[in-house]
C-alpha cells in the first residue's frame, strides 16, 4: 500500500537533469484567440489562507529570529487541520508539505507541542520532512509525486529556500540566477494549481519599499506571484506582514506574537493603529469612526487631554497620518482625504 506521506526521491541520489512533470488531470492551455479568451470562463485562484497565500508561489521573507519558521509552521498546521489560521483567518483542510530544511525532527517535535498545546493533536495531513534535494536535481520531481499521492493537497512549505534552489547556470547573471531558482517551484505551483511558499531572508538595510528589502536581485520577486515581508514592529504589535502580489491585494496586517505558545495572532483593524503609539492610536481609531473630527470633539470622545489631542493631532498630520480638513482630520484615503 502506497503512504500518500512518503517522499521516495528525498534520500535517493539527484537526478542529473530535472525530470518532466507527470500530466496532472487535464493539460493546461496556454494560448487562445482574443474572442476565445474574452469568452472562457476561469475559477478563481484557490486560497491557502484567504487574502494572504494562494495558488502560485508566494516568497515569505524576513530577517533573522523575527519568527518566520514559527509563522510558516502555523500556517502549515493550520491548513492541513483547517480551522483558523492566525487565531482569525477560516481556512479550508487539506494536505501540506512542510519541507524544516535547517531544522531536527527533535526541534519540529518541540515547535509544534508548544504550538499545539496541551492535549493538542497533530493534523495527519500534514507531511514533514528535514531533507530535500534541490529543486533542479529531484526535488521538483519529489514534491510533485507526492501531490500526485495527495490530490487535494493546498500547500507546500520550503523552509528555507536557499537549501533548494540550486546552483546557477554557468555565465547566468544574478536576476536571471534568483528569477530562474523560483521558476522551478512555479512550474510545480502552476502546475498543480497549489499553493508554494518559499520562506527567505531580507537584505540588513533596512527600505521604504518591503519589495526592495527582499535578499537578492529584483528576479525572485519578480518571478513570484506574491510576496510577503514580516517585519518587526513597535507599539501594540510584534510585527507587521507586508503583502503584495498578481491575484491580492497590497495590503498590511499587524501581528502578536505570543511566545509561550509559539503563535502569530492576526490583530483587528488597519497595522497603523497597531503601530503607533497608545494615543495616536486612539485618535487614529476617533477619527476612522469620525471622519472630520474636530480636536474639541476628539478630547470629548476619547478623553485625552486638550493639549495632548491638539499636539498629537499636529504631529500625526506632519506625518500624513492624518489630513486637515475644514477644521478637522480625516484619515489618508477615506471619507475624501487626499494623502
Amino acid at each position: 500500500m502506497n503512504d500518500p506521506h512518503n517522499l521516495p526521491h528525498l534520500h535517493s541520489t539527484p537526478a542529473a537533469e530535472p525530470q518532466p512533470l507527470q500530466p496532472a488531470q487535464q493539460r493546461i492551455r496556454t494560448a487562445w484567440t482574443a474572442d476565445e479568451l474574452l469568452a472562457a470562463e476561469f475559477p478563481d485562484p484557490k486560497w491557502a489562507v484567504p487574502g494572504i497565500i494562494s495558488e502560485g508561489v508566494n516568497l515569505l521573507a524576513g530577517p533573522p529570529k523575527v519568527g518566520k519558521s514559527w509563522l510558516s509552521l502555523g500556517l502549515a498546521l493550520s491548513v492541513a487541520a483547517g480551522g483558523q489560521a492566525m487565531d482569525s483567518v477560516p481556512v479550508d483542510a487539506g494536505p501540506v508539505l512542510y519541507l524544516a530544511l535547517e531544522d531536527t525532527p527533535r526541534r519540529l517535535q518541540t515547535r509544534m507541542r508548544k504550538i499545539l498545546g496541551t492535549g493538542g493533536r497533530a493534523p495527519a495531513s500534514l507531511t514533514l520532512a528535514t531533507s530535500c534535494p534541490p529543486l533542479p536535481q529531484g526535488g521538483n520531481e519529489a514534491i510533485a509525486q507526492w501531490i500526485e499521492r495527495n490530490p487535494e493537497a493546498r500547500m507546500v512549505v520550503i523552509d528555507v529556500f536557499a537549501k533548494m534552489r540550486g546552483n546557477s547556470a554557468p555565465g547566468a547573471s544574478a536576476y536571471d540566477a534568483d528569477y530562474a531558482a523560483v521558476g522551478h517551484a512555479k512550474r510545480i505551483a502552476d502546475h498543480y494549481g497549489i499553493a508554494m511558499v518559499l520562506v527567505h531572508h531580507v537584505r540588513k538595510a533596512a527600505s521604504d519599499d518591503f519589495l526592495a528589502e527582499v535578499s537578492g536581485t529584483n528576479g525572485l520577486a519578480g518571478a513570484a506571484d506574491a510576496t510577503l515581508v514580516l517585519k518587526r514592529a513597535r507599539g501594540q504589535a510584534d510585527g507587521v506582514l507586508h503583502v503584495t502580489g498578481r491575484d491580492v491585494d497590497e495590503a498590511e496586517y499587524a501581528l502578536r506574537f505570543y511566545a509561550e505558545a509559539g503563535a502569530w495572532q492576526l490583530l483587528e483593524g488597519p497595522a497603523a493603529e497597531h503601530t503607533i503609539g497608545d494615543t495616536r492610536a486612539t485618535i487614529l481609531r476617533f477619527v476612522r469612526e469620525n471622519p472630520g473630527a474636530k480636536p474639541k470633539q476628539i478630547t470629548a470622545g476619547t478623553g485625552l487631554q486638550p493639549d495632548l489631542v491638539r499636539q498629537t493631532c499636529a504631529r500625526m498630520a506632519n506625518d500624513a497620518q492624518l489630513i486637515r480638513k475644514d477644521g478637522g482630520y480625516v484619515v489618508p484615503g477615506e471619507n475624501g482625504g487626499q494623502a
